[in-house]
């Protein structure tokens, strides 16, 4: 399907040895469409919303800092979330801001919760999957023993060396982790995580939204404690959708998220998984679509 797209190669300056690799398509004056992926993933996960979207709108699809082609600075403190935020500003700065939509899945999500959050003014329209408020997560990972089970792979994920495991066996870890791929789809993740995948782990492991170990008990509640809800507050008109059978990402993560979000609306995928963006296209397409056609103005 990739191959069908008349895809154009970009690459965005955002920091100081900082580059991002992104793919475009999409009638060059069109409304731009900014696509974040998620952890394993790479711009390719977009690609069925590439080809929906791109007769209508400029869709770029960016690879993340820590993925694919885009730069992978080892060191972790690289990944702490206002670096991540900035990047995605840059981005968008050098589109033009604002861009029609930011549309974004798992981690790529977690950042652009905090962008819209912190720079409203860079988007006139917000699409999240499968990824957590940022005050709901933390509050979840501190008192909710169904989400802290559900989250103990951050846990290994952030330990010395995990990449390596994530390699082991060629790659079965992360093939288990998205499910059923075709041949051409593990092809493409394959390539993908042969560039290095310290930099995906480094997201876990800067962040400090994890579940508490045993060496460090009440950790995430003193965490949770000290975020202002004020600080990420949202204000941009915002569409989310959610697969209900993620195992990750469970749906108490919905539960109180109006009060964070003024303008929502949320649509609800009944026992889909995670990978929403490929396994659930058809759905996620059409309730973007709507969304963004009900733009006022």
């Amino acid at each position: 399907m990739a191959n069908d797209l008349a895809l154009e190669t970009l690459y965005f300056d955002t920091a100081e040895g900082i580059r991002l690799h992104a793919k475009a398509c999409g009638p060059a004056r069109a409304p731009v469409l900014l696509f974040v992926h998620g952890f394993p993933e790479f711009w390719y996960t977009w690609r069925r919303q590439l080809a929906e979207f791109s007769a209508d709108f400029r869709c770029i699809a960016i690879d993340l800092r820590g993925f694919n082609l885009s730069s992978q600075p080892l060191d972790v403190s690289a990944y702490k979330p206002h670096l991540l935020v900035a990047d995605l500003r840059g981005v968008i700065q050098a589109l033009g801001a604002p861009v029609f939509a930011v549309i974004a899945h798992d981690w790529g999500g977690a950042v652009a919760w905090s962008l819209a959050a912190q720079h409203p003014e860079l988007m006139q329209n917000f699409v999240v999957l499968n990824a957590p408020h940022t005050i709901l997560f933390a509050k979840a990972l501190a008192s909710d023993t169904g989400q802290q089970a559900a989250g103990a792979y951050m846990n290994v994920l952030r330990l010395p060396g995990s990449e390596s495991l994530l390699a082991k066996d060629g790659h079965a870890w992360l093939r288990d982790l998205l499910g059923e791929l075709s041949d051409e789809e593990l092809q493409a993740y394959r390539g993908c995580w042969a560039h290095g995948l310290a930099g995906g782990c480094n997201y876990y492991r800067a962040s400090p939204l994890h579940p508490d170990t045993p060496d460090a008990p009440g950790r995430m509640a003193a965490v949770a404690a000290l975020l202002d809800p004020a600080d990420f507050q949202v204000k941009v008109r915002t569409q989310v959708i959610w697969g209900t059978g993620d195992v990750a990402l469970r749906p108490v993560l919905l539960e109180g998220l109006e009060q964070h979000v003024s303008d929502l609306r949320v649509h609800r995928i009944e026992g889909a998984g995670h990978w929403v963006t490929r396994r659930n296209a058809v759905e996620v397409n059409r309730v973007i679509r709507s969304f963004l056609a009900d733009t006022p103005g």
